[in-house]
């Protein structure tokens, strides 16, 4: 794209001298989008963003040492002759455009992943299954934000494809409305609706009220799909504007999982649907991954394929490396649950089902740290996942930092579950390593600001 078609897409102005308003300069192609100076690269254009602690239009000069194009919303004292400065109200903002411009030139299906909890499982799950049908297209890593959304969306221009598979993740009230608008979904998934972000959603009906956004800007033609497992969700039967279908576990699901079987390698279920009956194999454990694949299925038959194909398509599921329960022996002859990408109240007692159903000729062992951004009631909430641990079948629950034990205090040690608290990663680690012996299975899981992976290096 040139910097004049981004100029009319985002509705800004090129400003400075002479030769910052050129021919040439009109001509300079845009091929990426770059929002760290030191990662600026010939190609990108830099989009400076005013966060809390740091004005990144301060960097203007060292990004365009290399890119050659900046967005800006104020004029600037300097400018480089040869450089594209293009003047916007608000550089969020003109990212978001420039993202919706693109998209409003894709002709192809775009499918939006929401929720609480297990967007990016969901996304890849679905990702997996229609590419047995599609070259797809999907989000990376983490880019699902209200600054993310929009690099992904910008980068669709140099990568031909058949549908496109899009994660949004909001934090707060607003957000939404802006991300529905510059995706456009066709189709859209809502996971959960949990406690993630509870600090600034306060309810989960809010944050249900929030989600639901993504449908706001679908015709009449759209779709979503709605994880029947979650009551909030189920309660939304016959009250959106748009057609809506139920997966999950539960008997109210259009698409239900059946007969979970969870084995060393991965974890086999049945789909049921109509009457007939898909079996499916994924390389992934618990009960909610069986549910992310479900709904792959599910827009798969939706969108008029074999839902058998892509069930099959889905032996080939890989997801995130960090999102993805995985056992893996440890030299030492116990294994490990690594499941420490982060947590909430939600994705902690999916963490445990997964233990749960994990075959161990030993004790199963949870270790468990503190969950961050849940906002008043915090305590609470932590307090909750402790007073459920007996249902997991948990022998030792090993907790660690200030937050985690109201979990640790509210578990129940009565039925012979063995309890220790440690305030240190280190300390946690000193006690892991001088207990535990072959055949034990651990998990750990915790807020990625509690750093788990220090403890799964060292184990």
């Amino acid at each position: 794209m040139t910097v004049e078609e981004i100029v009319k897409a985002v509705n800004g102005e090129l400003i400075g001298n002479d030769a910052n308003k050129s021919e040439a300069v009109r001509n300079i192609v845009v091929d990426d989008i770059c929002m760290n100076s030191k990662e600026a690269k010939d190609g990108d254009i830099f989009v400076p963003i005013v966060g809390t602690k740091v004005d990144a239009h301060n960097y203007i000069g060292s990004a365009l040492e290399a890119a050659k194009v900046t967005f800006t919303d104020r004029e600037l004292t300097e400018y480089i002759d040869g450089r594209a400065y293009i003047k916007v109200d608000n550089t969020i903002k003109a990212l978001q455009r420039l993202g919706g411009y693109v998209r409003r030139g894709y002709d192809k299906k775009v499918i939006a992943v929401t929720g609480s909890v297990g967007k990016t499982t969901t996304r890849e799950m679905i990702t997996t299954g229609l590419s047995a049908f599609y070259d797809v297209y999907h989000t990376e890593k983490n880019f699902n934000s209200e600054t993310g959304a929009p690099v992904t969306l910008f980068k669709m221009l140099d990568r031909p494809s058949d549908i496109a598979v899009l994660e949004l993740g909001i934090s707060n009230f607003g957000e939404m409305d802006d991300l529905a608008e510059i995706a456009r979904p066709d189709i859209a998934v809502v996971t959960i609706i949990g406690d993630a972000h509870r600090e600034f959603f306060k309810t989960r009906e809010n944050t249900r009220t929030e989600k639901l956004k993504v449908i706001s800007r679908m015709d009449e033609n759209g779709v979503v799909f709605l994880n029947g497992n979650d009551e909030l969700l189920a309660e939304m039967k016959g009250r959106l504007p748009v057609k809506t279908i139920f997966y999950g576990t539960a008997e109210n699901a259009d698409y239900r999982a059946v007969n979970i079987v969870q084995g060393s390698e991965g974890t086999s279920f049945e789909i049921i649907h109509d009457g007939g009956v898909i079996p499916a194999w994924i390389p992934a454990f618990g009960k909610h991954n069986v549910i992310d694949a479900t709904v792959s299925v599910a827009i798969a038959e939706y969108l008029g394929k074999d839902p058998a194909a892509a069930a099959e398509a889905l032996k080939n599921f890989r997801g995130q490396r960090q999102n993805i329960v995985k056992s893996k022996n440890s030299d030492a002859g116990y294994e490990i649950i690594d499941d420490t990408y982060n947590a909430s109240p939600d994705s902690m007692k999916a963490a445990l089902d997964v233990l749960r159903g994990h075959k161990a000729s030993g004790r199963k062992i949870a270790v468990l740290g503190d969950m961050f951004e849940l906002g008043e009631e915090t305590e609470k909430l932590h307090a909750e996942v402790g007073k459920v641990i007996n249902d997991y079948k948990v022998d030792v629950l090993v907790t660690v930092g200030k937050l985690s034990r109201k979990i640790n205090e509210a578990a129940d040690d009565s039925t012979g579950l063995e309890k220790h608290h440690f305030e240190t990663n280190d300390e946690a680690v000193k006690y892991l390593k001088a207990n535990l012996i072959d055949g034990d299975t651990v998990l750990l899981k915790a807020s990625n600001g509690m750093h788990f992976k220090e403890i799964v290096e060292k184990l």
